[in-house]
Order: structure tokens, then sequence, then C-alpha cells
């Protein structure tokens, strides 16, 4: 049974100190997919383009075992565009152009035989969208939900509902505080859990990620990069790791979960190397691993005498 992942498709356009590129791939559910593709298949993405999404994109994907029956494909229409640049504090940019185009009447329609998928991975899109995936999902059993400052604020009722159906929510550090209205991460994370979700996950961009479930709180490090050249989709990437390597391994313990949030920072940290999706296109099961590996190292010392 495959992975559902459901979520934004987009043509970026992204400038750094160090670079600039134009009408490169993007958007949630591409980089969740790709990311997951490493782990296990095949993974269903649905999501929406226009008649300007390029064969080449379609043809990635499908180089990588994502199953494309429910990529809607409008004819006559624009696909969803955005445009930012990067300061050299790669934390700050600016959304310079943001043209939803089919984007904007999305309407997630799960092909039927998605409908049996166990293990979903809702994007960051509107949580009304999100709900409506859900009512069309026959039983999952383990739900991964993203969500952003602009749905917390501007339709965090609707929201409140989605997680109240969710497995695990993954949000970084300042969507967590404002969720909570709670200034302390550890308090944050606790009224954030007693909403729904039996696990939450705070990122924390270079300072890598923390996990909370039942008297559980597991930190795991960001992977020390010399050369980051974009950090766009870097948190869709994590997810795409997690959700992926939990679906590889279909096992939902404690444990496995931190596992799987390593797995998540070693994704992430090969798609800001790399502009766009270049980063995830070409590896292996064994350099992700052997980065796993690197990360397991970067963390272990040795108990006083």
């Amino acid at each position: 049974m495959g992975l559902l992942v459901v979520g934004s498709i987009a043509l970026d356009t992204v400038e750094t100190p160090f670079d600039r590129i134009d009408n490169a791939l993007g958007g949630s559910a591409v980089y969740v997919s790709l990311a997951a593709s490493y782990f296990s298949g095949p993974v269903y993405m649905v999501g929406v383009v226009g008649e300007d999404f390029g064969k080449e994109h379609i043809a990635l994907l499908e180089d990588h075992h994502v199953d494309i029956e429910g990529l809607q494909v409008v004819n006559g229409a624009k696909t969803f565009r955005w445009s930012g640049k990067y300061h050299y504090d790669l934390n700050v940019r600016d959304t310079l152009i943001t043209e939803l185009n089919v984007f904007e009447s999305f309407n997630p329609i799960i092909p039927d035989n998605y409908k049996k998928a166990r293990f979903v991975l809702l994007g960051n899109i509107d949580p009304t969208l999100q709900l409506r995936v859900l009512e069309q999902m026959e039983n999952p059993k383990f739900v991964v939900c993203d969500t952003m400052n602009f749905w917390i604020e501007g339709k965090k009722n609707e929201l409140l509902e989605v997680l109240k159906k969710v497995t695990v929510l993954i949000i970084n550090d300042s969507e967590a505080r404002l969720l909570a209205n709670e200034p302390n991460l550890i308090r944050a994370a606790r009224l954030i859990r007693a909403l729904g979700p039996k696990y939450l996950i705070i990122k924390k961009g270079e300072h890598g990620a923390l996990l909370f479930g039942e008297n559980i709180v597991f930190s795991a490090p960001a992977y020390p990069l010399e050369n980051i050249y974009d950090p766009t989709g870097a948190g869709d990437t994590f997810a795409g790791g997690f959700i992926g390597y939990i679906h590889k391994t279909q096992d939902i313990s404690i444990e496995n979960l931190k596992r799987a949030v390593v797995f998540g920072s070693a994704m992430a940290s090969f798609c800001v190397e790399k502009f766009s999706t270049k980063g995830l296109e070409n590896l292996t099961y064994l350099q992700v691993h052997d980065r796993f590996r690197e990360f397991l190292k970067l963390s272990k010392f040795d108990d006083e005498d």
C-alpha cells in the first residue's frame, strides 16, 4: 500500500547571495514525494498544475516512482508560481511574487486506489482542504500534518479540527509559539499535543528538531554544512524523509520515530546543498544511510567514568 502525499506543486524563482534559478520545480508535494521515494514506494501524489508544467518535471517524478494518477492538469491555466530572495542570513527571505493560479481553486480529489493508503502526509495547504482529504480516506493509520503561520492566524478553527485527526504535527518554533500562544517551547508542545496530535515535531532550522510525545522529548541535531545554497523546501524534505522511513519500516514505536526524525534531517541536509530539487534528484539509499550514520556520530558521547 502506497504513501499518500497531498500538497502544493509550484514553479519557483529563487535568488540567494550565491546564485539564482528561474521556474524551478518546487512545492510541498514535490519535495515530500521526492524525499519519501528513497525509502519506499509507491508514493501517491495529489496536486494540481497548469499546462505550463514541463514534461521533464513529470518524468522526474515518475523516475522516482511517484504515482501521479492524482495529479490534476488544468488546460489553459498556469501552475502556482512563487518567487523569493534570501539574504546572507538564509533564515531571512523576502517573498517577491506569489501567483496562486490553478492552486487558488485546488480541490484535492483522491483516486479510488489511493483511498486505502494507511500513511498520509498533509502538506502545508488550507486546513479546509486537509479535512477534505481525510474525509475521502478509508482508514488511515498514521497521518502527518504540516501547517504555517498564515493558516494558524487565518483559519485556526479549521486547523483545530484537522489536529484532532492527525498523529503527528510538524511545525517550526515560531509557529509552535503562535499556535499555543506560549513563548516556552516545552510548555507550547504540551498545549499543542492536548489539541489532538499524539506527537509533535518542532523544527528549529540550523539548530535541529525536537520530537515530543507522552513523557518524551527527543532532540536531533542539524547536520553541519559548509555550503548551504538554497533552504527552499527543506522543511517539506524533512517531512518526506520522516514519513518515508516510517512507511518503509511500518513501525510507529517512539524509538522508530526518533530514527525517522534523524532520517528526515538527513534528507533536508541534502536538499539545501543545491538549488530547487537538485539535491534530491540523484541520491542513493546508501548515501542517505551514510549521512544518517554521520548524524549518530554527531550526538554520540561516552558516559563519565
